[in-house]
């Protein structure tokens, strides 16, 4: 067990006292326990005190022409690099409102001359004692601080590559893009920060919230990673039976999501809102979605952001089967679903900013090597039995 390390061999004392007698009798005092600095006036003091390492205590005479200690002292409590260095005054000063004085400064002890040799030593060591428990004290709260944030980076680390792993499991079997996933994160970045001081979201939309959006919304699609090929790639619409096993896409999402949380025996925030998205980003505003039917503030906020990002994606990129749509004109889409597929107030937030969805858009555009992957994938699916 770590314990505070003995003071005396490294302890270095500052003696500031005008008068070479007294200079020298503490400098012999002291000698022979500590290493000694001295200065004959406040302004040498101060600039002694200016360099590297500090002393580990000041003694400190009152009466010096010049800066007197007490102006000394109130720089030295000025300065965050040495508000916390122990100051004994040391003076002829005796009357009981000068070392009052002295102590509201800041000073931790106050001793009158004629100075009593063991007294001063005693007191000496008293507060070094005091100095180095703070400054270890100090050190392993640093230490500790510094253990919790690499702790912390840890488990932020951990969450960013499950997450990732998760998404590119299911980006395998889709004939949408990792791009996409990466674009649906920004846009509801975007969505969240835009609406972060609107009356209905303000309780809900706090940083923390935020960056667990974010980190939560390539979870999404999930769920279809349980959907068969022939209906997962199958470039035309679907039949009534393709759709209805399609719509369960999003139960299959929340129930890997949550069988990972189970796994882990404890309620973790960034895959509660991973289970909401996955589970209700396919509900409208209206109560026509899936998989419940939910409407308005039935469904979760972050269902609700995510149901906007993932529409104006899907309408702004192309796919091997269709070309992308021009943004204003999926813009103007997303105008037409406000109130029905949308919630008003996300979508008036997305209207009122679009440019900056489209340089998303712009930035993390599909490459044609992703369309040669979706090409692959459809015709892998259209060679089986």
């Amino acid at each position: 067990m770590n314990s505070v390390p003995d003071v005396r061999p490294t302890a270095t004392i500052l003696v500031v006292d005008d008068t070479p007698e007294n200079l020298m009798l503490m400098t012999d005092l002291l000698k022979d326990r500590y290493r000694i600095k001295a200065a004959n006036n406040g302004e040498k003091a101060l600039r002694i005190l200016q360099g590297d390492p500090l002393p580990d205590l000041v003694l400190l005479d009152i009466m010096m022409p010049g800066l007197s200690g007490y102006q000394v002292a109130e720089q030295l409590k000025l300065d965050p690099r040495t508000r916390d260095l122990p100051i004994i005054f040391l003076t002829a000063m005796t009357g009981v409102e000068d070392e009052i004085h002295g102590l509201e400064l800041g000073a931790v002890d106050y001793i009158t001359k004629p100075i009593s040799p063991p007294l001063v030593l005693a007191r000496v060591e008293t507060q070094l004692k005091i100095k180095a428990a703070a400054d270890f004290l100090r050190d392993q709260n640093d230490f500790l601080e510094q253990e919790v944030q690499r702790r912390t980076r840890e488990v932020t680390a951990i969450q960013d590559v499950t997450i990732l792993a998760m998404a590119s499991l299911a980006e395998t079997r889709d004939n949408e893009t990792g791009n996409h996933i990466r674009r649906t994160q920004h846009y509801v970045r975007l969505l969240a920060e835009l609406l972060r001081e609107h009356p209905r979201f303000r309780h809900f939309l706090d940083e923390e919230t935020i960056k667990l959006l974010f980190k939560s919304a390539p979870l999404h699609d999930i769920g279809k990673v349980g959907i068969p090929d022939r209906i997962l790639l199958k470039p035309g619409r679907f039949t009534p039976e393709e759709f209805e096993i399609m719509k369960t896409h999003t139960t299959l999402g929340r129930d890997a999501i949550q069988h990972a949380e189970d796994e882990l025996g404890i309620d973790v925030d960034f895959l509660r809102f991973a289970k909401e998205i996955a589970y209700s980003h396919q509900e409208k505003w209206d109560g026509s979605g899936y998989p419940e039917g939910l409407a308005a503030d039935d469904i979760p906020i972050s269902a609700r952001l995510m149901a906007l990002a993932d529409v104006y994606d899907a309408l702004i990129s192309r796919r091997v089967y269709k070309p992308g749509m021009p943004h204003e004109q999926a813009v103007e889409i997303i105008r037409q679903g406000r109130s029905t597929h949308f919630d008003p107030d996300i979508c008036d937030a997305f209207l009122a900013n679009a440019e900056q969805f489209r340089d998303i858009a712009a930035r993390f555009v599909d490459s044609d090597k992703d369309m040669t992957r979706q090409l692959a994938a459809l015709e892998r699916i259209a060679e089986e039995p």
